[in-house]
């Protein structure tokens, strides 16, 4: 059993992705990292998502930010946002994708690019503050 995977829906997240293991490898929390687009490989995303015993899901994306939600229809789980910047909006287009889930598919979001933000907010939820 992992405490959290982390998926971002491409390489070129990375940048946000090591923040965020950086933060899980200081709490000594156990992750699992993934590449996987909601747009791109969907079925492999929900076969992952379905399959994983992890106990909270940060999920990393831009532009149309599709996967947080994407992955919050298919689990009870809790989900995190992060919002990656972007050429034309600095990430105000996938900020607001990710916040806009409807009723019933809750995600937490973080600030755009804060990736140690949803590091930190998944070590919370999990209790390691208390």
């Amino acid at each position: 059993m992992v405490d959290i995977a982390v998926i971002c829906g491409s390489l070129s997240d990375s940048h946000v992705t090591d923040s965020i293991v950086g933060i899980l490898d200081e709490y000594g929390l156990s992750y699992d990292h993934q590449v996987l687009s909601a747009h791109r490989d969907p079925e492999a995303l929900e076969a992952y998502v379905r399959s994983s015993n992890a106990r909270v899901f940060i999920c990393v994306a831009g532009l149309a930010a599709a996967l947080p939600g994407v992955v919050a229809a298919r689990t009870k789980k809790p989900v995190i946002g992060v919002p990656v910047s972007g050429k034309l909006m600095g990430g105000l287009d996938a900020l607001l994708s990710i916040v806009q889930m409807p009723p019933g598919v809750p995600v937490a979001c973080v600030g755009v690019d804060n990736g140690k933000n949803a590091a930190h907010l998944a070590a919370r939820i999990l209790g390691l503050y208390e």
